[in-house]
C-alpha cells in the first residue's frame, strides 16, 4: 500500500510544483507592460490621447458651457461697472477714462472666454513638452525577468515536502494576484488622470469668466492651479517610474528566489 501513497504524494507534489511554476511564469509581464506604457501615456496631450473624446468635450464646452460663462461674465461686468460708478463719490467724481478702462477690461474678458479652450490647451502643451523631454532623460527600462531563476527555483521545489509546496503555492498565488492588482492600479491612475483633465477642461469657460472681477477672480486662479497640477502630474509620475526602475535594477533574484521576488 505504501507505493500507492507514494504515487499519490508524488502526483500532488508534481501538481503543486507545476502550479507554482505557472504562478511564477509571466508573473511580472502585466506590470512590465503597464510600466512601459506610462511614459507614452503621460506624454500625450488631451487631444492626442483620444481625439474623439477631445472633440466631444470641446463641442460640449462651446455649446453648453460657454453661454453660461457669457451670463456669468455679463453679471460680473455689470457689477464691476456699478461698483466703479458708486465708488466715485456717488457719481460726483466720474471720469470718462474709467469707462474706457471698463470697456478695455470687458473686451479682454470676453476675448479670454471665447478662446478659453486655446489657452487651456496651451497649458497642457507646455507641461506635456516638459514630460516628453523628461522621457528622453529618464531610463524607464524597469522590466523584471525571472526566467533565468525558474530553473534554480524548480530544483529547490523538488526538494521540498508537500506541505511546504502547498504553502508556497498560496504564497506565489498571492504574489501574482498582488501584481495583477498593481497593473490595474497603474491603468486606473493613467486613465483616471486623463478623464479628470477632460472633465476639468469641459467646464473651463465658467471659472475663466470670473477673471473680470478682482473679488471673484480667486475662482479662476484656483482653477488654473488645478490645471497646472494635472499637467505637472505626468512629470511626477515619470519621476516615480525612474525611481522604480533604479530600484528594480538593483534587485538580483538568486539564492532564496522566492524571498528575492517578494
Amino acid at each position: 500500500m505504501d507505493f500507492i501513497f507514494d504515487a499519490i504524494n508524488e502526483w500532488i507534489k508534481k501538481f503543486l510544483i507545476e502550479a507554482i511554476q505557472g504562478n511564477l511564469s509571466g508573473m511580472f509581464d502585466g506590470v512590465n507592460t503597464r510600466v512601459a506604457e506610462i511614459a507614452g501615456e503621460v506624454g500625450k496631450t488631451p487631444e492626442a490621447w483620444n481625439s474623439g473624446v477631445f472633440s466631444i468635450i470641446r463641442s460640449l464646452s462651446q455649446t453648453a458651457v460657454l453661454p453660461i460663462a457669457g451670463l456669468v461674465i455679463a453679471a460680473i461686468l455689470s457689477y464691476e461697472l456699478i461698483s466703479m460708478i458708486i465708488d466715485k463719490n456717488n457719481m460726483h467724481d466720474i471720469d470718462t477714462w474709467m469707462f474706457v478702462k471698463w470697456v478695455f477690461k470687458a473686451g479682454i474678458a470676453i476675448f479670454v472666454i471665447n478662446h478659453t479652450f486655446d489657452f487651456i490647451m496651451a497649458i497642457f502643451d507646455v507641461t506635456q513638452n516638459m514630460v516628453q523631454k523628461a522621457t528622453g532623460v529618464i531610463d524607464a527600462q524597469a522590466n523584471i525577468d525571472i526566467t533565468a531563476a525558474l530553473a534554480s527555483i524548480t530544483t529547490e521545489l523538488e526538494a521540498m515536502g508537500t506541505g511546504e509546496l502547498f504553502g508556497l503555492m498560496m504564497e506565489t498565488f498571492l504574489m501574482r494576484f498582488a501584481l495583477t492588482v498593481m497593473g490595474v492600479c497603474i491603468m486606473i491612475i493613467l486613465y483616471g488622470r486623463m478623464i479628470e483633465i477632460y472633465c476639468m477642461v469641459s467646464l473651463a469657460p465658467i471659472p475663466m469668466a470670473t477673471w473680470g472681477n478682482h473679488e471673484q477672480s480667486h475662482m479662476g486662479q484656483n482653477y488654473l492651479k488645478c490645471l497646472f497640477a494635472l499637467g505637472f502630474q505626468g512629470f511626477l509620475i515619470l519621476i516615480c517610474v525612474a525611481i522604480y526602475a533604479v530600484l528594480i535594477q538593483s534587485v538580483a533574484i538568486s539564492g532564496d528566489a522566492i524571498n528575492s521576488i517578494w
